[in-house]
């Protein structure tokens, strides 16, 4: 298989990559490397037995549909995006740039190649929006109803590419992504607790909780969100699924229980909570266990070992 990895140099993109050169497949990665890194990609890069391109370019530019259709990938594993949800709150048109735009560019650009398919990473959270208690873990069919412009930009996109397999014949799974974690997650971004909470521990800096701490979320290992990206190459055409674990964690357990890992014996500080912030997340991942063969085997206090471990070595 010919691939290629938008959003490739992230730390879900580049875990992907190594898993897709690992089993013998070509790899194209695009990436504008504002967020992800190229030592992510380090790996990648070096082994001359790999049948690798990185292309550095921004999604919202109109050129990446030229470079894609020049690529001729079969499948398009399209990843890069504006991810924060507190910045498309602030910053709605740049989120819609990114996330809308962008994303006709490289379903433009797979129309033109002839790829036979697109796997899009969306956010479950984010479409699905606010649910009742009873809902949970939400399923597939929940109704859609963002509550952030991040939300609807993924909401949008799952329409185009639904509008793009009637109108063209491109295939596509669109994954529904609950809270991915794990190693290469930047500790010092604005999202992505479990990576935030590794760094300032180890730092001996003390972590912020938002809100309550109450709020609950679903956490997924990367490793495990990678290999849902493999399978759905090949299967769960024209579906959404979740890639989740159907299981709720609270802020304030997930702190406590890195909290014991790590050694450290002090408590977080506490914050107002976020606007938009949904209360309790956690998707139902049947689906993916039906059409793709696929379910979660991290549990969360591997998945946070192994970031401690990673965090630890890269700082030190």
């Amino acid at each position: 298989m010919k691939a290629l990895v938008t959003g490739g140099a992230g730390f879900i993109g580049s875990t992907l990559v190594d898993r897709l050169l690992a089993e013998g497949h070509a790899v194209d990665v695009i990436d504008d490397l504002s967020t992800g890194s190229l030592a992510n990609l380090a790996e990648a890069r070096s082994d001359r037995s790999h049948t690798f391109s990185f292309h550095q370019i921004d999604i919202r530019e109109p050129s990446v549909t030229e470079l894609i259709a020049r690529r001729r990938p079969d499948v398009v594993f399209h990843l890069a995006a504006q991810s924060d949800v507190r910045s498309s709150i602030a910053h709605p048109a740049f989120d819609a740039e990114v996330n809308v735009m962008g994303s006709i560019h490289v379903l433009e650009g797979a129309r033109q190649a002839g790829s036979r398919k697109v796997v899009f990473a969306s956010s479950g959270a984010a479409i699905y929006g606010t649910s009742d208690a009873s809902d949970l873990p939400i399923t597939e069919h929940h109704a859609q109803h963002p509550i952030s412009p991040h939300g609807v930009a993924k909401k949008v996109v799952g329409d185009y590419l639904y509008a793009y397999r009637e109108l063209h014949a491109l295939e596509f799974t669109a994954l529904a992504l609950a809270n991915v974690y794990g190693p290469r997650q930047r500790p010092d971004a604005d999202t992505g607790v479990i990576a935030i909470f590794a760094g300032r521990m180890l730092a001996g800096d003390p972590c912020t909780i938002f809100g309550d701490g109450n709020q609950t979320r679903d956490f997924v290992f990367v490793d495990d969100v990678v290999d849902a990206f493999v399978r759905a190459a090949d299967k769960g055409s024209g579906l959404l699924a979740n890639i989740s674990t159907g299981l709720e964690t609270s802020i304030n357990d997930l702190y406590d229980g890195m909290a014991r890992a790590a050694g450290v014996d002090a408590a977080p500080v506490r914050a107002p909570a976020h606007p938009a912030e949904i209360d309790r997340s956690a998707l139902d991942p049947g689906k993916a266990g039906l059409y793709l063969g696929w379910k979660p085997w991290t549990t969360l206090d591997e998945g946070t070992g192994a970031v401690l471990d990673w965090v630890g070595d890269s700082t030190s």
